[in-house]
Order: C-alpha cells, then structure tokens, then sequence
C-alpha cells in the first residue's frame, strides 16, 4: 500500500485527506496524463449513492478534463458495471468508481480500472500515485489548449444489466422465491429489474436511498432484517450485496448464512463436475475459512491463497489460468464472465445452480464444513508492523501454541480504515472466542485509542 491507495483504491471520510475535492481533481488529472499519453482517449465515471458522490465526480471530471481528456458519466451503477463499460465502449482508457463499499456513508472512495476491465496492478498503482502527489500538475494543464467535455451515459446501467442477463441465456428462474437486499446502493434499480425479468419472485429490501442510508443496518455487513424477511416469505434464498454491489453474502430458506467462501466452494464443485474448472484451481486469500482448503483438496481442487483484496485474488487467477476465485467477505470472482468481482453476477451463478440442480441452498451449501471462525475489528490509532509490537507477537504465539495445528491466527489491518483485525479459528466456538479476546484486548491496550 502507498500513501494514498489502500487495499482497493483511495479511501477515506469524505472531505478529510486523503478523500477531499483537491485529490479528487488531482486524481482526474493523474489518470488523464497516465493513461492518455498518445491520443484522446475517454475516461468513464461511475458512483454509487452517497451523498458526497456528486462533488467527487465533478472533480475528478474536472481534473480530466483539465489534460484534454473526454469524460463519460455514467451515474448510480455497481462497480462491476464500470469495469465492464471500460473494456467495451472504444477508446476509453480508464474507469473510475467512486464508492467507499461497505463503509458508512460519510466515507467514500475512489476505485480505478485500466481500459480493459481490470484493476491496477501494485506497479501502476504507485507511478499514478506519484502523479498524484506533484505539486506541478498545473504546469502540465497550461500547455492544454482543447481541453476535454463531459457527456452522459444515459443508458450505462441498463447496458449493464443487459450484459448480466446475457451471460445465461435463455435460463428462467420461475419457481425460486428470492429477497433481495441492496443496502440502498448502487444496486438498488438495477438489481430487481434485472431478476424479475428473468422470472424470479422477487422480493425486494432497501431499495431507496437517500444520500445517507446506504449500508445503513442493511447490506452483505447487516443482514438481520432480510433474514427476517426470507422466513416470513418462506423464501428459498436471501441476497444481500454491499453499497457498490461488487460484494454478495447469502442465507438458505431457514435464514442461516452461507458465506463467500461457501459460494466459491458451491461454485468450483459445480464447474469442475461440469468440465469448466479451468485448470482446477481456485484462487481464495489468507482470511479464507480453513474448511474452504479442506473441501477443496477433497474434491481434489487445486487451491492458491493470495494477498487479502480481490484484486490480488485477480492477479494470481490470471497468474494460474483460474476462473473462480475470491474472499469470504463476499467477493467473488468469476474470469470466464468479468474482469472483477460482482456482486450480482454471483448471485447469479448461484441462481443458476439452484435451478439446474433443483436442489436447495441448504443442500448445496453441506459440501463445505465451515470451522468455528470469529473476527474482532479494533479501533487503532497508528499501524506499526505488527512484528515489531512485541506484546502483541508473544500472545499471538502463545494462541498458536495452543491451537498446536488445530486452528489457526491472523491479525492484520484494514487497509482501507483504521482497523487492526483479529480472526482466529479454532475446533470449538468457546476456544476461538477465548483466543480472539486475549489477542484483541492487547491490541487495545498496545495500539488502541
């Protein structure tokens, strides 16, 4: 990570650095240089529904614009939606999200693709990060004389959609009762149409934003009310994404959560007894529940874990030739169909499962026993390596030792917040959360506020 980018872009309260209008400007600015350096290329913007979207959007317009460059606004859309328009409508170099995901909606954030639907890579990330940081940029602007205009995309998320659907053609999932959860996101008009028109019974949950009620006690982080809904319903699946819709967590007819790594296990069995597990291997990060390993090397999978981020998840998929891959946070990611994690993709695939198989969510879901995992998020006031806190390593140890094999430690921090987190998993719920709160409590005491 560099100053600015995270895990997955540019993330922060919004008019607090580094997630203020100035970076924004500069950020467009930045991208136009970087990736326009031959011809008149396009940028594309989309945004999800926070209430700071608009001024993000016109800056980052603006900055662009500011080097000559055309830039495309396609409004409210999942963030899949852009990697898609990227790679699709000619001469367009980049594509830019402003979204901060999961978060509150004070925070916001800036994601970017490359022209071809794939996000940066570590190297790109860093030299438009040093453009970024200039303070020369405006001498570069001076010698601009035409500089760049900015048009709508009025039909950018029916487009979208249109992509989606197309993916299985011909597939009618009458007869599957559904709730929808979209977190009153970038999800929300796109989402239900889209399954209703493909004969699902659709019942749908946090459809209205306002500006300020995205993710709010709704979404993949805050399922409750659509577990509530899919028992009222008798529903046969629940589907929650997240703000930007590139995330998915679901829940079986009784409510219970069947997690990202349980849909990558569903999913890769399935393509693999189908003869489309492209080199059988799955790509899965370190925060991967260990039965995920365990399910896969008995179906005889191949499976690599990556740096946490679906875009280091990407990376290695493209590296192995792998189709599937993701986090069990929810991100998905399925090469054969996109170039990034979606969300309503992977509801998809997994609709598509659950009709052709005719068996139901609950069923498909036993092919992965999930090991007893917890994960404590502590509020932290700086992020020193953790190796170098030695409080902290000698009761990380401790727990290692006395899980001697049968479980397993992580703590790492949030790339994107100022979290420390600490995911322990072990045979027992009691032993995981005895060891999750000792190594928490020192956190707190080491590096908390």
């Amino acid at each position: 990570m560099g100053i600015l980018f995270g895990t997955d872009g540019i993330r922060a309260r919004a008019n607090t650095h580094p997630m203020t209008a100035e970076i924004a400007l500069k950020t467009g600015r930045a991208l136009a240089m970087f990736f326009n350096k031959n011809n008149r290329g396009k940028i594309i913007i989309g945004k999800d529904t926070r209430l700071s979207g608009d001024m993000f959007e016109h800056a980052l317009a603006a900055g662009a614009c500011s080097m000559g460059v055309d830039v495309y606004l396609a409004g409210v859309i999942p963030t899949p939606g852009i990697a898609y328009l990227a790679r699709t409508l000619p001469d367009v170099v980049a594509g830019v999200v402003i979204s901060a995901s999961h978060n509150p909606f004070q925070d916001n954030g800036i994601k970017i693709f490359k022209g071809d639907g794939f996000k940066l890579d570590n190297e790109t990330e860093a030299l438009i990060e040093k453009i970024i940081l200039e303070n020369d940029q405006e001498k570069h602007a001076i010698t601009i004389q035409e500089t760049g205009r900015i048009f709508q995309l009025p039909h950018a998320a029916s487009d979208y959609a249109a992509f989606i659907k197309d993916l299985v053609p011909g597939v009618d999932f009458s007869g599957i009762k559904a709730v929808i959860d979209c977190s009153n996101g970038a999800s929300s008009q796109v989402a239900p149409a889209l399954f209703k028109t493909m004969g699902l019974d659709v019942t749908t949950l946090f459809t209205d934003p306002d500006g300020k009620n995205i993710n709010l006690n709704c979404g993949s982080e805050h399922i409750e009310t659509m577990v509530e809904k899919v028992i009222e319903t008798n529903a046969d699946i629940g589907l929650a994404f997240d703000g930007d819709a590139d995330r998915l967590i679901a829940v079986d007819q009784k409510g219970r959560v069947v997690t990202g790594d349980q849909i990558i296990a569903i999913c890769a069995v399935h393509e693999k007894e189908k003869g489309n597990l492209k080199n059988n291997t799955v790509v899965t990060t370190v925060m991967s529940n260990m039965g995920l390993g365990s399910c896969l090397k008995e179906k005889g999978i191949n499976h690599i874990m990556s740096q946490v981020g679906d875009r280091h998840v990407m990376m290695d998929m493209v590296k192995a030739g792998a189709v599937v891959g993701g986090e069990d946070s929810g991100h998905m990611i399925f090469l054969n169909h996109h170039t990034t994690g979606d969300g309503i993709i992977s509801a998809l695939m997994l609709l598509a499962i659950l009709k052709g198989t005719g068996r139901s969510l609950e069923n498909l879901a036993k092919v992965m026993t999930v090991y007893p995992q917890m994960l404590e998020n502590i509020d932290v006031t700086s992020k020193p390596d953790i190796s170098t806190v030695p409080e902290i390593v000698q009761v990380i140890t401790e727990s290692e030792k006395e899980l001697e094999g049968r479980g397993r430690v992580l703590v790492r921090y949030s790339g994107t917040q100022s979290l420390c987190r600490v995911m322990v998993e072990a045979p027992s719920v009691e032993e995981t959360k005895t060891h999750v709160r000792r190594i928490a409590d020192m956190v707190k005491k080491t590096l908390g506020s």
